[in-house]
């Protein structure tokens, strides 16, 4: 547990030494902030209680997604171009054959990127938003700790996603193509774009019932209040069933990459 304790912590510090890009970072999602609070103002004004959220509500969930776009890897887990790479090139033999184990190697230094980015690039938008915006606030601390668990398991759900995305890159010429579709969905199916109580009929079923509803919707209601007592505990229950599916499906394609691996290099 010591080893991966130090990686979590080396993926701390190496995202912290980019200064400027976390002060970039900031500025851009606080920007997107202000275009899609616009927004969301706009259409609630319209349509009032739209997916069953009054307007503070729904600015206050502009400013979640902007805190958790990199927390949560809604466009990208941040480290998949890098594992693929070193599987396109050959490198990831070493890492196999290192007495550590791959997936938790990952997921801890994963683990250590994700707390930075809520530290450097989730806090100063959301303080931003709140100062701007009337939107809802949490109405006491067990909120936010709720909020904060709902975040982890997101970021559990995401790193699963991510890697089971990279280990594809064993089998296909690049995996470049699988990034762009699980881009997409994120993009799509997580409620970046719009709430996903806003989708219609069938299709807002299907979008709370896949795995990327983990990383924002949920932790978004979660921080609303809309979920208390078993309800909190379902939604807890969901990450952490999709997190366990994901994480399982990862290991297998671990177990089946070093297979291959240690045939070829026989």
């Amino acid at each position: 547990m010591r080893l991966y304790a130090t990686v979590a912590a080396g993926g701390f510090r190496r995202f912290a030494t980019y200064r400027v890009a976390t002060a970039a970072g900031v500025f851009t999602n606080s920007v997107f902030g202000f275009v899609l609070s616009s927004t969301y103002i706009a259409l609630w004004d319209e349509r009032p209680q739209l997916g069953g959220y009054s307007v503070d509500d729904a600015l206050a969930y502009v400013w979640i997604g902007q805190a958790l776009i990199t927390v949560c890897g809604l466009m990208g887990g941040g480290f998949e171009d890098e594992l693929i790479e070193r599987i396109r090139t050959g490198d990831i033999a070493v890492d196999l054959y290192r007495p550590a184990d791959l997936q938790a190697w990952w997921f801890s230094a994963n683990a250590g990127r994700s707390a930075y980015q809520l530290l450097g690039r989730g806090v100063v938008p959301m303080a931003v938003g709140a100062l701007v915006f009337d939107f809802t606030l949490p109405s006491g601390p067990g909120t936010w700790l709720a909020f904060l668990a709902a975040v982890a398991l997101g970021s559990v759900v995401s790193f699963a996603l991510w890697y089971l995305v990279a280990m594809s890159a064993f089998w296909l010429l690049d995996g470049q193509g699988v990034v762009q579709v699980a881009w997409l969905g994120g993009l799509f199916f997580s409620g970046m774009l719009l709430p996903l109580n806003v989708f219609p009929g069938a299709l807002g079923e299907l979008a709370r019932m896949l795995p990327w509803a983990s990383l924002l919707q949920v932790p978004a209601d979660v921080y609303l209040g809309r979920y208390e007592g078993w309800g909190l505990a379902g939604a807890y229950a969901f990450q952490g069933c999709w997190a366990l599916v994901l994480l399982g499906a990862g290991r297998a394609a671990q177990a089946a990459a070093t297979r291959k691996v240690v045939v070829q290099g026989g």
